[in-house]
C-alpha cells in the first residue's frame, strides 16, 4: 500500500448504520445494481467460466458484487491539483457515481456499494467482505479482490494490520477475527497459505526458498489448489497477524513516481476452513421378537470445507506516468499483461462468449473459480479523485461494470468424514478384540480350574468308593462268621435235654438273630449310601470326560497351528535361501560389468560414445539395461521389505550383496520414496554407523547420495545424524570411489537452504575439505560441486536477509583451496569452483577476505576468459556491483 495513499484515510464513523442484517443465504445478489449507460443482465447460464467446471442443479446463482471506494487526495494532489475539482462525484445514498468528462458533461454509473473517502475500514468490511466470510463459514468458496490503479489504496483496504490503531485493520485481519470467533478449536480447523504471483511465477511468502510453485487443477471439479505451498494452521489472532507481517516482509515492492511503495506482485491469501456439522447421528427404533429396541445407526460425521481467497492485485500503471525503468519496467509489463488477461476473461464472461481465454495468464487460472465459477465473489475497485488520472479511473470503473455482469453458481462443499469414522471404528475394533482376548483368557482359565476340581473330585470319589467297598467286605465277613458260630451253637444245643437248657438256648439264639438283623440293616443302609455316592461320582466322571474332550480338541487346534507356523517358517527359509542365491548372482553380474568398464580406457569410451551409431554405446546400454532388468525382476519377485531385511543379516556377504541391490534401486527416482517409507534410509545410515567394511560404506554412501537428491529425504538424513556418519566415513576411507560417493552425498545436502547452519555445525564443510587429500579428479569434482551448492545457498540467504556475517566456507578455511583450483582441469572442477567464487563475491562481507586471499584476480579472469557465457556474465555483474571490489580495482588501475 502506498504511503501517500494510505496515510490520508480517516477513521470517521459512517453516517448510516447497517440497518439490514447481512443476508445469510446464498442468493447474494437479489437486487443487482446496473449502470445508467449500459444495463447488465443476469446470466441464466454461463457457457464458460474461469473455473471450467460444469454447473449442476445443486448450485445457487449469485452475481459478482462490486463496490467502489474513493481515496482522498494525497499531499501531492492537494498542491498540484488545488485549482481543479475532483474528476468523480459520489452519490452514496443512491449507490451512484458520476465521472466528469469536463465541466458540463459527465457519465453516471451504479454499483452495489459506493464508499466515500470518509468510509471507515469497518464499514468497508461489513458491506464488501462480511457476506463472503459468512458464506465460507457455511461451507462455500469465497473470493474478495481489490482492483485499481497503483496508489489508490488496495493494500490499505485488504492488508492493513492496524497495530497502532485497531480501527485501521483491513479486510484480511477482520475476516480472520470473525472466522476464529465462529469456529470450534476441538472440531474445526483453519489453515492459511500466503502466496505472491511475481513475473508469472508463484512464490511462497511464508517460505521464500519455495520460489517456483506449481498449481493443480482438478479435471472434474475445476478446483485450483497449490499443494506445494506452506500451509500453516491458525489457532489465535496474534499468530495470524505475525504470519501476515512475515508475508508482507517478503513481498516485492518498488518506489515509483505514483507510489513510494508500489506492490510489484499480486498477493493471494488462501484460508482453508474445515468444519464438522453436529447432530448427524440418529436413533432408529426397530421391533425385534415382540420387543422394542433402540439401535443407534452408525453414520459418518459430515464435514463442510470452505475456502476464502483474498487477492490484493498489483496496481495497473502507465509507464510514462510511473517512470519505471530497468527491472521495474519488466515488472510493470508483467503486471499489466496479467491484468489485461483478467480483463479479457471478464469481458468474455460478461458477453456470454463461448470461449474464455483462461490460460493466457497464471492469474486467470488461479482465479477461475472466482469469476463464473462456484465461489461467492466480492470485488472492491479503488479509484483516486485526481483529474490527471481520469483515464485510469475510467478504465477501473469499466472493469467493475463488466464484473457486475458475471454470475457464479454457488455450491455447498459438504462431504462425509470417512477418515474420522474409520478412526472411530478402528478404536472400537481394537477395544472389541481386546475384550474378546480377555474373555477368551478368562474362559480358558475357568476351564482349567474346572478340570482340576473335577480331577480332584474323581480321585476323592475313588478313595471313598474303595473305603466303602472295604467296609462292606468287612461286614460281610463278620456276618458269615456270626452265622457259622450260630450254626455251631445250634448243633451243640440239639443234643442237650431239659427244658431249662432249651429255654436258655432259645433266648440266646433270639438275641443273636436280633443282633444279626441289626447288622444286616446297617449293611443295607451303607450299601445304598455307597451306591448313591458311586452314581454321583460316575456323573462327575462323565462331565470331566466331556471337559477333557473339549480340551483335547483345543490342543489339536493348537498343534495344527504350530504345524502351520512350522510350514511357514520352512517356506520363509526357502525364500531366504533363494533370495540369497539371487543376490549373489546379481552382485556377480554387477561386479563383472564394473570390471569390464574399468578395463576400458575412459577417454576412449567417452570419445566413442559421442557417435550414436558406435557399437560401444549399444554394448554399454545393453549392460545397463540388463542389470536394471535383473534388479527390476528381483524387486518384483522378492519385494522391497524382504530385500531391506537382508541389510541386517549376520552373513557379511549377504549384507554386502543386499546393500548393492538397494543402491541400484535407489538410483531410480520411482523407487526412492518407497525405500524411505520402508525404512531403507535408516538401515543405510545404520550400516554407516555399525559396519567397518569399506565396500559397505562405499555402496551405502552411493545409495544415500541418490536419496539425498530429494529435499524431504535431505531433512530426514540430517535429522538422523547422517552428516556426522558421512564425515566419519570420509575420514576413514582410502578408496577414491568411496570418497567420491561420500562427497556426492554431502554435495547434495549442501544444496538445501534450510540445512546450511546444521550441516556446517556437524562438520560437513570440514569433511569436504578433508577429502581433497585424495587427488582423484572424480572426488575433487564432487567436493567442488558441494562447495558451489553451499555458496549458492549462502548467497540466496544473504540476499533475503536471513544470513549475515562472513561465509561459513571462508570461516572453515575453504577459500585457499578454491583459489588454488579455480583454473584447474578437468572442466567440471573448474566450472563448480568458478560458480562458488561468483556466489561468494555477491555478499559484501566476504569481499575483504577474497581480496586478501587472491580471489579478486580469479574473478577478473573469469569475467574475461571463462568459456561459459553465463558464468562470465555473473562474474562481471558481481565485480561491477560491489563497491569494495570496485575500489580495489581502481587502486590497482585494473579495468573490469
Amino acid at each position: 500500500m502506498a504511503t501517500a495513499g494510505a496515510g490520508s484515510y480517516r477513521n470517521a464513523n459512517h453516517r448510516n448504520s447497517l440497518n439490514n442484517k447481512v443476508d445469510k443465504n446464498l442468493s447474494v445478489n437479489s437486487n443487482p445494481k446496473t449502470s445508467l449507460k449500459s444495463k447488465p443482465s443476469l446470466r441464466k447460464s454461463a457457457p464458460a467460466s474461469l473455473g471450467g467446471a460444469g454447473k449442476d442443479d445443486s448450485g445457487v446463482a449469485g452475481r459478482v458484487r462490486v463496490a467502489v471506494r474513493l481515496r482522498p487526495r494525497n499531499a501531492e494532489e492537494k498542491v498540484e491539483d488545488a485549482d481543479f475539482s475532483d474528476c468523480v462525484e459520489l452519490q452514496p445514498e443512491m449507490q451512484r457515481l458520476k465521472l466528469r468528462k469536463n465541466n458540463w458533461d459527465s457519465d453516471t454509473y451504479e454499483f452495489d456499494e459506493v464508499l466515500t473517502e470518509f468510509a471507515s475500514q469497518k464499514r468497508v468490511y461489513e458491506v464488501v467482505a462480511k457476506p463472503v466470510v459468512e458464506s465460507v463459514l457455511d461451507g462455500y468458496n469465497g473470493t474478495i479482490m481489490a482492483y485499481g490503479q497503483t496508489g489508490t489504496g488496495k493494500t490499505y483496504t485488504l492488508g492493513r494490520l492496524g497495530e497502532e490503531d485497531t480501527a485501521d485493520r483491513g479486510i484480511m485481519v477482520r475476516a480472520m477475527e470473525d472466522i476464529l470467533a465462529d469456529v470450534s478449536p476441538e472440531t474445526d480447523s483453519v489453515s492459511v497459505s500466503y502466496l505472491q504471483l511475481y513475473m508469472e511465477t508463484i512464490q511462497d511468502l511464508l517460505d521464500p526458498s519455495n520460489d517456483n510453485i506449481p498449481f493443480v487443477e482438478d479435471p472434474k471439479t475445476g478446483d485450483v489448489s497449490v499443494p506445494g505451498a506452506s500451509l500453516v494452521e491458525i489457532r489465535d489472532h496474534q499468530s495470524f497477524v505475525e504470519l501476515l507481517r512475515l508475508g508482507e516482509a517478503h513481498r516485492f515492492a518498488a518506489n515509483t513516481k505514483l507510489n513510494t511503495e508500489s506492490s510489484r506482485s499480486h498477493a493471494i491469501l488462501m484460508v482453508h476452513l474445515k468444519r464438522s456439522v453436529k447432530g448427524r447421528d440418529s436413533i432408529l427404533s426397530t421391533e425385534i421378537s415382540n420387543s422394542s429396541h433402540m439401535v443407534k445407526t452408525l453414520k459418518p460425521p459430515v464435514v463442510r470445507r470452505g475456502k476464502l481467497v483474498v487477492v490484493d492485485l498489483a496496481g495497473s500503471e502507465r509507464i510514462n506516468k510511473s517512470g519505471s525503468e530497468g527491472h521495474t519496467l519488466e515488472e510493470a509489463k508483467s503486471i499489466n499483461l496479467s491484468l489485461s488477461a483478467l480483463g479479457k476473461c471478464i469481458n468474455a464472461l460478461a458477453e456470454n462468449s463461448s470461449h474464455v481465454p483462461v490460460r493466457d495468464s497464471k492469474l486467470t487460472r488461479l482465479l477461475r473459480d472466482s469469476f463464473g465459477g462456484i465461489a461467492r465473489t466480492s470485488l472492491v475497485i479503488t479509484i483516486g479523485p485526481s483529474p490527471r488520472h481520469r483515464g485510469e479511473t475510467t478504465s477501473t470503473i469499466m472493469f467493475g461494470q463488466r464484473a457486475m455482469r458475471v454470475q457464479n453458481m454457488l455450491k455447498l462443499k459438504e462431504e462425509f468424514d470417512y477418515k474420522s469414522l474409520s478412526r472411530r471404528l478402528d478404536i472400537q475394533l481394537d477395544k472389541l478384540i481386546s475384550d474378546n482376548e480377555r474373555q477368551q483368557k478368562a474362559f480358558e482359565d475357568e476351564i482349567e480350574k474346572i478340570t482340576r476340581e473335577a480331577q480332584n473330585q474323581i480321585a476323592e470319589a475313588e478313595r471313598n468308593y474303595a473305603n466303602a467297598l472295604e467296609e462292606r467286605l468287612k461286614y460281610q465277613k463278620d456276618c458269615m462268621e456270626s452265622l457259622k458260630k450260630l450254626e455251631e451253637k445250634w448243633m451243640m444245643n440239639q443234643g442237650k435235654d431239659g427244658d431249662e437248657t432249651g429255654k436258655n438256648s432259645d433266648v440266646s439264639t433270639n438275641e443273636e438273630f436280633a443282633r444279626l438283623k441289626n447288622l444286616l440293616q446297617k449293611e443295607t443302609l451303607v450299601r445304598k449310601a455307597a451306591e448313591e455316592q458311586v452314581n454321583n461320582l460316575q456323573k462327575q466322571l462323565a462331565q470331566s470326560k466331556t471337559a477333557e474332550a473339549s480340551g483335547n480338541s483345543e490342543i489339536l487346534k493348537l498343534r495344527k497351528m504350530l504345524e502351520d507356523e512350522k510350514f511357514q517358517k520352512q517356506k520363509l527359509e526357502g525364500e531366504i535361501g533363494r533370495l540369497h542365491s539371487q543376490l549373489l548372482q546379481l552382485s556377480f553380474h554387477a561386479d563383472e560389468t564394473r570390471r569390464r568398464l574399468d578395463r576400458v580406457d575412459p577417454e576412449k569410451v567417452l570419445g566413442a560414445l559421442d557417435s550414436p551409431m558406435h557399437p560401444g554405446r549399444s554394448q554399454l546400454n545393453d549392460l545397463e539395461n540388463g542389470e536394471k532388468t535383473s534388479i527390476a525382476n528381483l524387486f518384483e519377485q522378492v519385494g522391497l521389505q524382504k530385500i531391506l531385511s537382508l541389510l541386517e543379516a549376520e552373513d557379511a556377504d549377504v549384507r554386502i550383496h543386499a546393500v548393492k541391490v538397494v543402491a541400484n534401486l535407489a538410483a531410480e527416482e520411482a523407487n526412492q520414496q518407497k525405500i524411505v517409507e520402508a525404512g531403507g534410509l535408516a538401515s543405510l545410515l545404520m550400516l554407516l554407523r555399525s559396519s567397518k567394511d569399506e565396500t559397505v560404506h562405499r555402496v551405502a554412501a552411493g545409495a544415500i547420495a541418490n536419496l539425498a537428491m530429494n529435499e524431504t529425504n535431505q531433512e530426514i538424513i540430517m535429522s538422523q545424524g547422517g552428516i556426522r556418519l558421512l564425515s566419519m566415513a570420509a575420514v576413514h576411507a582410502e578408496d577414491p570411489q568411496t570418497l567420491r560417493m561420500v562427497a556426492g552425498a554431502i554435495a547434495n545436502l549442501c544444496g538445501n537452504d534450510k540445512l546450511q547452519t546444521k550441516l556446517r555445525n556437524e562438520g560437513g564443510i570440514k569433511a569436504l575439505l578433508e577429502m581433497v587429500r585424495c587427488r582423484h579428479p572424480d572426488v575433487l569434482a564432487q567436493v567442488a560441486r558441494g562447495i558451489a551448492n553451499f555458496a549458492k545457498c549462502e548467497s540466496r540467504a544473504s540476499t533475503q536477509g536471513t544470513k549475515t556475517g562472513r561465509s561459513f566456507l571462508i570461516e572453515d578455511g575453504a577459500l585457499p583451496w578454491i583459489v588454488q583450483n579455480a583454473n584447474k582441469e578437468p572442466s567440471p572442477i573448474r566450472r563448480h569452483i568458478e560458480l562458488a567464487l561468483c556466489h561468494l563475491a555477491q555478499h559484501e562481507e566476504n569481499a575483504r577476505d577474497m581480496i586478501s586471499g587472491g580471489a579478486l584476480w580469479e574473478l577478473v579472469r573469469i569475467s574475461r576468459d571463462c568459456s561459459r557465457e553465463d558464468i562470465r556474465t555473473l562474474a562481471y555483474r558481481t565485480l561491477t556491483s560491489s563497491s569494495t571490489f570496485q575500489a580495489e580495482l581502481r587502486r590497482l588501475r585494473i579495468e573490469c
